[in-house]
């Protein structure tokens, strides 16, 4: 039987690369490689500690780097100071693999100030664009609320969710460009994805590494409030 068009790789921070730095091991990022075997060409959501380590991962698969999708700016996602340390992100994988940065646009002068990158590294993008790689359609969905430009990424019944939805909560409405309401707005939008839509978070928060919508609608506490006012009585003070 032959392999599958989609190429989609998911890797943990600390365990399958950056096995030895100790702010990857303890932030438990996943980073995500969505390709097309046929082509050879793959992106990379959100590279950071050890881009060589997934450009190697991916290259070892027989793939090529060709692109990064951010889902947004904060610097376990892509590069940047965080907790007195400085962490690698998309800025080191520029001198390995010239390939353009996908940011949402709201978020494009947030990416620059954290990982020091020019606008011309990055394409702006609204929501409902489309990102190709090979022969694969990548759907971008704009879910603010964690930051103003949080983007989701949607590929073959295969959600991946950044910082707004994890397999139990959501991401911190108490940081810098955070919004609780618009929050609550984001996660009614991907609520209504099908079922069967896989979601894979952007931190291991949980045992499993990723769950259906339909158990996650049934199951994640973020759903149980059916009206904004009753979010915000829960979530608007805190992450």
């Amino acid at each position: 039987m032959s392999e599958p068009q989609l190429y989609f790789r998911q890797l943990l921070s600390g365990r399958d690369f950056a096995p030895d730095d100790p702010i990857a091991r303890q932030m438990v990022n996943f980073v995500y490689a969505i390709g097309d075997r046929a082509t050879g060409e793959t992106l990379l959501v959100d590279p950071a500690y050890a881009v060589d380590d997934l450009v190697d991962a991916v290259e070892a698969d027989g793939m090529n780097v060709t692109g990064v999708l951010a889902t947004h700016y904060h610097a376990d996602h892509v590069g940047g100071s965080m907790m007195g340390c400085d962490i690698e992100g998309v800025a080191t994988l520029l001198d390995r693999c010239h390939c353009p940065i996908h940011v949402q646009r709201d978020e494009a002068p947030w990416v620059q100030r954290t990982t020091g990158l020019s606008a011309t590294d990055l394409v702006q993008h609204d929501s409902g664009d489309t990102v190709r790689v090979g022969g694969i359609d990548i759907q971008l969905l704009h879910t603010p609320g964690h930051t103003p430009g949080s983007q989701c990424f949607l590929v073959e019944g295969r959600l991946v969710s950044g910082d707004t939805l994890f397999l139990e909560g959501c991401g911190r409405t108490d940081l810098p460009g955070s919004n609780p309401e618009q929050m609550y707005d984001s996660l009614q939008l991907l609520s209504t994805l099908p079922d069967s839509t896989i979601v894979y978070p952007g931190h291991m928060y949980s045992a499993p590494s990723s769950a259906t919508m339909q158990a996650l609608r049934e199951q994640n506490y973020v759903f149980k409030p059916t009206t904004k006012d009753a979010w915000m009585q829960w979530f608007g003070g805190n992450g």
